[in-house]
């Protein structure tokens, strides 16, 4: 009797922002277990790191990403004002010197990323060419990052707007067994509230309003210099944002009664709203045999200077997960687990 073929394991890293980071302690995870996903579809931050995963580049990207602190993420964020908030050219400077021309046929394993074309409104999957264009396209979140144009004049925008957690695309490059990565459960409402409880803790040293609180690290007792410099490059940041959305209003005084949300608080919230419904509704219709929900709803859309604690929760969400994933691939638990 012949043997049976080995069966293909996928994974589908959805969109999430800076909780996107977590997709490395789940592939770091994964691979500690001894399971090496053959095939890798990405959405948005899923799309980055997937890519790395697939050159072979993880390590190097984890070690970038733990070194950021709140001030270098507020100097990757280059103002355009045009499409969108911020250019994107500054976050990419990873691939320039790690990911040198690399392309699609360059990769160890087989990756797909995941954009939405901004005209039609078609999925587009992204499977050749140069692998930055390509994550570029996928995680240029509307109204943030300005839309990628393609050589034949198309503008694409994240992929999360059509498909969060691209299980689909993974079945289509021939994964037997996808486990989707989720971060976007559980995040209705929570960007909302922590900002409003942010800005209360902050307006009476802010000396200017801010437009997004929840983009500055937590603290206790006294600012420190450093955090009240913290504070002053964001502000610098945001006034340049305010002074051209000025007419749409901006975040009212906290009181008794409340504050306004301001306008990356909307963006961001109504953000979550879509792409929690999009994701409930894509997965209903092609269920993963697996879903890992790294519990991250307390990582704000910005945070990216908050990647050791997403790696971690993602580390953490496998092992918890080790019964299922034996289970699924047929063997038995190691004892030490």
């Amino acid at each position: 009797m012949a043997a049976h073929a080995p069966l293909k394991i996928g994974v589908a890293l959805g969109s999430g922002s800076a909780r996107g980071w977590s997709h490395i302690g789940v592939l770091k995870q994964l691979m500690a277990m001894g399971i090496e996903p053959d095939v890798v579809a990405g959405t948005s931050i899923g799309a980055l790191v997937g890519s790395c995963y697939a050159a072979g580049k993880l390590q190097q990207l984890e070690d970038w990403v733990v070194s950021l602190g709140w001030r270098d993420v507020v100097s990757l964020l280059d103002v355009k004002f045009s499409g969108g908030l911020i250019e994107g050219r500054k976050v990419f400077q990873f691939f320039r010197e790690h990911l040198p021309d690399y392309s699609f046929k360059d990769l160890d394993k087989k990756f797909a990323a995941v954009a939405t074309d901004l005209e039609s409104g078609r999925e587009v999957w992204l499977q050749h060419g140069h692998l930055a264009e390509a994550v570029r396209s996928s995680i240029s979140l509307p109204g943030l990052f300005t839309p990628y144009r393609t050589q034949n004049g198309r503008y694409l925008v994240d992929g999360g707007l059509v498909n969060p957690v691209p299980v689909s695309l993974c079945r289509a490059l021939g994964a037997d067994l996808v486990i989707a990565v989720n971060l976007n459960a559980e995040l209705v409402g929570r960007h909302l509230r922590s900002s409003r409880r942010m800005s209360e803790e902050f307006a009476a040293d802010s000396p200017a309003p801010v437009t997004d609180a929840e983009e500055l690290p937590p603290e206790s007792g006294e600012a420190s210099e450093e955090q009240k410099e913290l504070r002053r490059a964001e502000s610098d940041f945001f006034s340049k944002v305010s002074q051209l959305f000025s007419d749409w209003g901006q975040r009212e005084p906290a009181n008794a009664a409340g504050t306004t949300p301001g306008m990356m608080e909307v963006m961001a919230s109504s953000i979550n709203i879509m792409q929690d419904r999009v994701t409930r509704s894509r997965m209903a219709g092609d269920p993963p045999d697996l879903v890992l929900t790294p519990r991250l709803a307390h990582i704000g859309l910005m945070e990216f200077y908050r990647a050791a604690e997403a790696i971690a929760e993602g580390e953490k969400t496998v092992h918890l997960a080790e019964p299922q994933l034996y289970d699924l691939l047929g063997e038995e638990l190691p004892e030490h687990s």
